[in-house]
């Protein structure tokens, strides 16, 4: 079988049979779309010929391996690998190699990507094969893909007083300001993912009720709880807005003239992961935080809250959207005053005779 014929029904697989969310789609494509690229170069340059305004500064988007969003554009798509196909130098898919994979898995590594980052490359890798030996394609068997060693997992989160210093450090006054501390307050009060938040529509969170479900990894719904705190930040911030988007954060770079433009809809206006992580390293400099804070740093403050606080790992699992109760343990690096406590009372030491 053609490589890009792989590659295509088992986006078409993801999309209908297994409903993966846009996201995961968009994951496994660039994974696959990557790795076609280091093994055949020609085939994405001759992709990259057909499409006006890609170059290497500005690279082909995996998005346009997908069907469109917009419901009403689905029917005239046309996936561009059918096409390609026609054009692009044929690999087949029978003879790639562990070789060729364990290379491919050594040149992630080379180029800076941490192990974290190869080794979802590589699990995209197993299931793309497992998929195709389903489908009873000669293929590499999925389970010769090593991964690489990880060593134990690092969780940077913020202390009490860092956290109020991190929410002081944001300006109000304005409508980003407004913006900012609802979505710092939101991700501290929940401890969403960022890609979560950022998928949130207005009509998806109550703020009478103070909870709402959200769709996680592999797409499993779970109710997450607003603080009193978040509430009123949400709050404030939707009042102070003058539009009709859906999504619950907005982009607010655009003039009030253009506000009903046609280049503007409810997903360009869309905050982006990338957005987030520099906004919250951003006030974390801003508030005198030392460390390296990322997307994620709030909701490992969220976890190591509740845990100092002493609630139990299964309901921290549960809120976090964790599937292993092993993923939710790398927070006990903290401290549970209500552990020592208990192990202080309950085992003394053998006494000296």
């Amino acid at each position: 079988m053609n490589i890009l014929d792989a590659f295509n029904n088992f986006l078409v697989y993801l999309r209908l049979h297994k409903g993966r969310s846009r996201k995961t789609q968009e994951q496994y494509a660039f994974h696959i779309w990557r790795f076609i690229g280091w093994l055949e170069p020609k085939i994405a340059k001759i992709l990259e010929s057909h499409l006006p305004g890609n170059s290497e500064k500005n690279p082909v988007s995996v998005r346009i391996f997908l069907p469109p969003t917009d419901p009403s554009l689905v029917k005239s798509w046309k996936s561009p690998l059918n096409e390609l196909a026609k054009h692009a130098p044929e690999v087949r898919i029978e003879n790639i190699t562990k070789k060729d994979f364990d290379e491919w898995r050594l040149s992630l590594s080379d180029s800076g990507l941490s192990t974290k980052t190869v080794n979802a490359h590589m699990i995209t890798m197993r299931s793309w094969l497992k998929f195709l030996k389903k489908e009873e394609v000669n293929c590499l068997d999925p389970t010769t893909l090593d991964l690489m060693k990880t060593n134990d997992r690092e969780v940077t989160f913020l202390t009490q007083e860092e956290i109020e210093n991190f929410f002081a450090s944001i300006d109000r006054e304005t409508i980003r300001g407004k913006r900012d501390f609802a979505i710092c307050e939101c991700i501290y009060s929940t401890g969403l993912r960022i890609s979560e938040l950022t998928s949130l529509n207005k009509n998806d969170v109550n703020l009478k009720t103070m909870e709402f479900a959200v769709r996680g990894k592999g797409g499993k719904l779970r109710v997450v709880y607003l603080t009193e705190n978040a509430k009123n930040a949400i709050q404030e911030y939707l009042e102070a807005r003058d539009d009709d988007f859906s999504p619950l954060f907005i982009r607010h770079n655009f003039s009030t003239e253009n506000i009903n433009s046609t280049f503007l809809n409810d997903e360009n206006i869309r905050l982006s992961r990338f957005f987030i992580t520099n906004m919250i390293k951003e006030y974390g400099l801003k508030a005198g935080i030392l460390k390296n804070l990322h997307a994620h740093t709030l909701r490992h403050s969220f976890a190591t809250t509740l845990l100092t606080n002493g609630a139990d790992i299964r309901i921290i699992q549960e809120l976090l959207g964790h599937a292993s109760i092993t993923t939710t343990q790398v927070y006990t690096h903290v401290t549970n005053p209500k552990l020592k406590e208990a192990h202080q009372k309950f085992h003394q030491s053998p006494s000296k005779n």
